[in-house]
């Protein structure tokens, strides 16, 4: 059987007549899907919000520095005698209080010294009272004319020398006493002892460098930090009214280590830096902090006291400045524009164009404008804005619905072509 052009042509029209009619039933079909629940429903309605209330409060004035702590004191423990080194009476990292006795060397050679320097003296002192015995009795020789006056000024003369003498041996008794109490290493600071730098049995001498330990005064304890030279006149200024408070801060930046007070602010800005360096001691009850430690420090210049705050996240910044979405009673947004004079991660001061219980938006900007409807929802306002996910779940939707409508029109044609009769005829 031969296909004769009449119905190569007949089959040809009907195709293209179902296709006009799908695609026609498709194009009615998808503005309906698209208002039942498709891609632009989305975007109607409120827009979903958090809003935050402006209050009045206590807003304090931070310059933030990095800092290096040092110990408030600290002193390497030397030998002043030479000696055998005996017992070692400390451990290391051990807490001592100023005059505890760290270590001892043998005291055999300056306590002889000492006992030497102390029978020198009742040695003159028994013959300075023979002196004066004999200054007595020449005296009455004398009133009887039985001597000469200058034997008994030579014998006076004796005496005041003999005197002397007991002063010299009392002087040598006393540094033979203050060598024999350097035999007893005591610690000059109160402090926590480092490592041990020699053991005991060795031999010290007073001209080592090495010493024995090191004592560090760690409470209260020191810290060293720089602030810009911009900032030196505001520093100066705060400083000269008062002990400016100085807070060390944790590896968070947020968690306060320990509180301490500015004790001196440098006499010259160093000029390779541009910086001025300062130095805060802090009373470190806790042990938090560390000599050699590098800690960020924030120093406390002035509080600016019952000021309208509002949270950081509510400030936004347009081609005319920084500026607020406020709530209004009708659950509608107006733009506010606004100044801020000091900011923060968390809030920030606004001088004018806000009065305290005003609400402010801070999360869901992307759909605002001016007088857009909105809801107000609840939560952490540091969570995403409550408006995204809602509206990829509707766009997922739409775009879901218009699929599904494409599907049943493809399914449609594709069966209009299976029913459709297949016109076959004769050669003509």
């Amino acid at each position: 059987m031969k296909i004769t052009r009449r119905a190569i042509v007949s089959t040809i029209v009907g195709l293209l007549v179902i296709g006009t009619v799908a695609t026609y039933l498709f194009q009615s079909q998808q503005p309906q899907a698209q208002r039942s629940g498709g891609r632009f429903r989305g975007f109607e309605g409120p827009v979903p919000v958090l809003v935050a209330a402006a209050k009045n409060d206590n807003v304090p004035i931070f310059l933030d520095g990095v800092g290096t702590t040092r110990a408030l004191n600290t002193v390497t423990v030397k030998p002043q005698v030479d000696g055998k080194l005996g017992a070692i009476l400390f451990k290391e990292g051990q807490d001592v209080e100023r005059g505890f006795v760290l270590a001892t060397i043998d005291p055999a050679t300056y306590q002889a010294q000492y006992d030497q320097a102390v029978a020198k003296k009742a040695q003159d002192e028994a013959t300075l009272a023979n002196a004066r015995i004999d200054v007595e009795r020449y005296a009455k020789l004398v009133a009887t004319n039985a001597v000469n006056r200058q034997q008994l000024d030579t014998q006076k003369a004796l005496v005041a020398q003999l005197e002397a003498q007991v002063k010299q041996d009392q002087a040598a008794i006393d540094n033979a006493r203050a060598i024999l109490d350097y035999t007893q290493i005591v610690a000059p600071i109160s402090g926590r002892t480092g490592i041990r730098l020699v053991d005991a049995g060795n031999i010290v001498r007073a001209a080592d460098t090495t010493g024995i330990v090191t004592i560090t005064q760690i409470k209260p304890i020191s810290m060293f930090f720089t602030l810009p030279q911009q900032q030196l006149a505001r520093i100066n200024k705060a400083f000269s009214q008062g002990p400016l408070q100085v807070e060390a801060l944790g590896n968070d930046n947020k968690t306060i280590v320990d509180r301490g007070t500015l004790q001196v602010v440098d006499n010259q800005v160093d000029q390779t830096t541009g910086t001025i360096k300062l130095k805060a001691e802090f009373p470190n009850a806790d042990l938090q902090l560390w000599p050699g430690q590098f800690v960020n420090v924030r120093l406390l210049i002035d509080t600016l006291k019952q000021v309208v705050v509002v949270p950081t996240a509510a400030v936004q910044r347009g081609p005319t400045g920084t500026f607020v979405y406020v709530l209004r009673d009708d659950n509608t947004v107006a733009v506010r524009q606004i100044s801020v004079s000091q900011q923060d991660d968390l809030r920030a001061v606004v001088p004018n164009g806000i009065s305290p219980g005003e609400r402010v938006v801070t999360t869901g900007f992307a759909r605002l404008t001016d007088g857009a409807q909105v809801t107000v929802g609840t939560g952490d306002q540091g969570t995403p804005p409550a408006a995204q996910p809602p509206r990829r779940r509707r766009d997922r939707g739409g775009e879901g619905a218009v699929q599904s409508e494409q599907r049943r029109s493809d399914t449609q044609r594709r069966s209009e072509r299976r029913d459709a009769p297949v016109i076959t005829g004769s050669a003509q």
